[in-house]
């Protein structure tokens, strides 16, 4: 070939490559309780640039745990923006956004100038413990549960099954949102004058990005609230009525996977279209590509979450279980039963900053060390202990301290803790909901850590697949978001593209345990 016809040949393949389509992405977005991540994703579900900053937590008072919402926007911001620029591509190449929330965790605001009244009240705050103990123990509660037993009795109803067993929690926004309505005056008074919004991270997150234009949450973040009727996929007259919260402050509720409105170009640049929300255990369980009934996800994060995809129907429980929504895709429901623990990921960092090591990755050989953890036990109860226990004033401690225990000690019986809570919530899901088991997959920061994941599996008694990378929130909401512009075709192709680093066997049984 002459010079002149490669010289040809080299601006036909320059024409042809300035002619082809600019590669596409999706942005997954995950709000947690310690960390706000964004991942840019390319069609092979690749991340091609990653940004993460730290969630500042606020504590005003023991037990009151909030989050600047100033910072928290600016930082949301800033990681999209950082992301975008580590994957080496533009805005404009953005083809959708999806962004996954700690969930219960909410704010309330003017609805005329958009301004917040307080900070976010996290879903870890216990400053609503009393108020939950007493609506518990009151006779409206017991004539609830009373009568809907009755009523049960005679219709065989699911709804009246799941009401004579509903019971408040901290975890729950509800009396969260009861007790600011008890004590901020500005906050009562803007919902007598019809001037409040209430939202859930994700609603104030899209009512920022879309400059007040849209005001939304989904199904997934509105089962998590406390005050939704997943029977009747709509917010609760009942309980709002019971704890005198209004539904015209509450947003309209929308589908996971759906075209919520655009960003205000003013942002980045370009409109991107935000088109997923979803809770983050929700988005967890889609990432995981746990869609069929019988598919369990273990996330051990700050705190562990334990869900089972029960199908279409709502699993009616006793009360360790929770149901829940999935998610929500056109005429696709998807439920799902999930119990938790809160401190997990929590109970680490505090361990850390009392120095016992310098980084969590030291803990998996500083618990492998020992043969055991020398009668030694930990009780992970920052934030009170939830199912099967319920105890919301359940302090942490150590038990069985010696003089001979050392921070090893200390750092394996924290470790035993999270393996042990999995198995509580295990049993009691093996007890309540009535659907075999098909496949059981881990994710979170702390299923990096190898001795948990063994010591769960012995303890259970089954195989637990690690997926290669945990950030399982944000694909799940990159997923979502995907599948609503058509960037992949459908759940069938995710399931190709989910990639397993390791399965854990069980190698002991557990009642080799018990000697400890």
């Amino acid at each position: 070939m002459s010079g002149q016809q490669e010289r040809a040949e080299q601006q036909r393949e320059e024409r042809s490559a300035s002619a082809s389509p600019p590669s596409r992405f999706v942005l997954g977005l995950d709000v947690g309780s310690t960390v706000i991540r964004c991942h840019v994703y390319d069609q092979t579900a690749r991340v091609r640039g990653s940004s993460a900053q730290k969630v500042e937590n606020v504590y005003p008072q023991p037990g009151w745990v909030e989050i600047d919402p100033d910072s928290l926007w600016a930082q949301f911001v800033a990681v999209i923006k950082d992301a975008v620029k580590a994957a080496g591509v533009q805005m404009k190449q953005i083809v959708g956004l999806g962004i996954s929330t700690q969930r219960a965790t909410f704010i309330t605001w003017n609805k005329k100038t958009g301004h917040h009244f307080h900070n976010f009240i996290s879903w870890q705050d216990l400053r609503a413990a009393e108020l939950v103990k007493s609506w518990n123990n009151s006779l409206i509660m017991k004539l609830l549960h009373g009568t809907t037993r009755v009523l049960h009795f005679f219709s065989r109803s699911k709804v009246m099954l799941t009401v004579s067993r509903f019971n408040f929690s901290t975890q729950h926004a509800t009396l969260r949102l009861t007790w600011i309505l008890q004590n901020l005056s500005e906050v009562k008074r803007a919902v007598e004058e019809d001037n409040c919004c209430f939202g859930t991270i994700d609603t104030w997150l899209l009512y920022k990005l879309t400059k007040g234009s849209s005001y939304a949450t989904d199904y997934s973040n509105a089962s998590t609230t406390g005050f939704f009727d997943p029977y009747a996929m709509r917010w609760s007259r009942l309980i709002t009525t019971m704890v005198s919260i209004p539904l015209s402050i509450l947003p309209p509720v929308k589908d996971t996977s759906y075209n919520f409105g655009s960003v205000d170009e003013k942002i980045f640049g370009v409109p991107i279209p935000v088109v997923a929300l979803v809770g983050d255990q929700q988005s967890a369980m889609f990432g995981e590509c746990c869609f069929e009934t019988g598919d369990v996800k273990l996330t051990m994060g700050t705190g562990t979450f334990l869900d089972i995809n029960t199908g279409k129907n709502l699993q009616h429980v006793n009360g360790g279980f929770y149901p829940l929504i999935g998610w929500k895709i056109g005429q696709e429901l998807v439920c799902l039963a999930e119990g938790n623990a809160g401190d997990t990921g929590t109970a680490i960092m505090w361990a850390q900053k009392l120095d016992l090591f310098t980084d969590a990755a030291e803990t998996e050989k500083m618990a492998l060390s020992l043969e055991d953890s020398e009668g030694v036990y930990f009780v992970p109860s920052f934030s009170g202990l939830q199912a099967p226990l319920n105890d919301p004033c359940a302090c942490a401690s150590f038990m069985g301290l010696k003089h001979s225990t050392n921070k090893y000690h200390l750092v394996r019986a924290i470790l035993e803790s999270i393996a042990f809570r999995n198995k509580q919530l295990y049993d009691m899901l093996q007890r309540e909901i009535q659907i075999p088991v098909t496949n059981i997959r881990a994710d979170g920061g702390v299923c990096n850590n190898a001795f948990v994941m063994q010591m769960t599996s012995d303890l259970i008694n089954e195989k637990i697949d690690r997926p290669a990378h945990f950030d399982m929130s944000c694909l799940g909401a990159a997923s979502l978001a995907g599948l609503a512009v058509g960037f992949w075709a459908d759940k069938e192709e995710l399931q190709k593209l989910r990639q397993s680093e390791m399965v854990f066997k069980p190698q002991k049984k557990w009642q080799e345990y018990e000697a400890f």
